[in-house]
């Protein structure tokens, strides 16, 4: 019981020659390393994380210590070719992502230097989809969250078809009621199913519910917590990325 009062608590609020020459020649040097570094950074495939409060790290005193942003750092501590962008924004719902994600993929930035970029579009080669907590603590029809999900996932491949997508599952204390509930748990192994993306079973495991590994509001996971988030998510995109998929 304590564990689900606990579970409820975090779940609660789921709902940024001459000196002159000498100059011009350091400009150029300068210039040039940048330009470098853009070519370098152009060619990796792009990670995109799409989520909320969670993915965007809130809480934290340092963002970087955010999961997907301690991926990035592996990934690049690794010297595999991908790129994470974080595109967390805390409080998002599934309707607030089905409105945000095209702009998200039309951005001039990281998203845009994906290998699919041009001739049709742009996008991500590997799409982390962690919406839907907000909604089933807001108790959003379920129905509605189905739709909003699919569309996300059906914009982002018509970006680029080639996207593979994983999709966070979640869960919520039994405060709908049971019926909704275990409806809710099923809806995200539901839509990789369909869709043939790859399931984290439950994003917090191992955290969520644990007041050591949590803020001291009790919501959201804290540097330690987001250490163990990391790892889960790892599990799946691990060996995507080190297979070069």
């Amino acid at each position: 019981m304590r564990h689900l009062l606990a579970l409820a608590s975090l779940f609660l609020c789921l709902s940024c020659g001459s000196k002159t020459d000498s100059a011009k020649t350091e400009v150029a040097t300068a210039d040039s390393a940048t330009a470098s570094s853009s070519a370098t950074s152009s060619k990796k495939k792009v990670i995109v994380f799409f989520g909320n409060s969670l993915a965007a790290g809130y809480g934290l005193d340092n963002t970087a210590d955010a999961f997907p942003n301690r991926i990035g750092a592996r990934i690049d501590s690794l010297g595999l070719p991908y790129r994470v962008v974080n595109a967390g924004l805390s409080g998002e719902t599934t309707a607030g992502g089905r409105s945000r994600i095209g702009w998200i993929l039309r951005q001039p930035g990281p998203v845009r230097r994906s290998r699919y970029a041009g001739a049709g579009g742009t996008g991500a080669d590997i799409f982390v989809l962690e919406l839907g907590g907000n909604d089933g603590l807001r108790g959003i029809p379920l129905k509605s969250s189905r739709e909003n999900l699919q569309a996300i996932i059906d914009t982002v491949r018509l970006r680029n078809p080639a996207t593979k997508i994983v999709i966070a599952g979640m869960q919520i204390p039994p405060n709908m009621g049971k019926a909704y509930t275990i409806e809710f748990r099923g809806i995200f192994k539901e839509i990789a199913t369909k869709n043939k993306a790859v399931l984290i079973p439950f994003l917090l495991e191992n955290v969520g519910g644990i007041p050591k590994l949590n803020q001291p509001d009790g919501i959201h996971p804290n540097v330690q917590g987001h250490r163990i988030v990391t790892e889960n998510v790892w599990k799946i995109i691990g060996p995507m990325v080190e297979g070069g998929a």
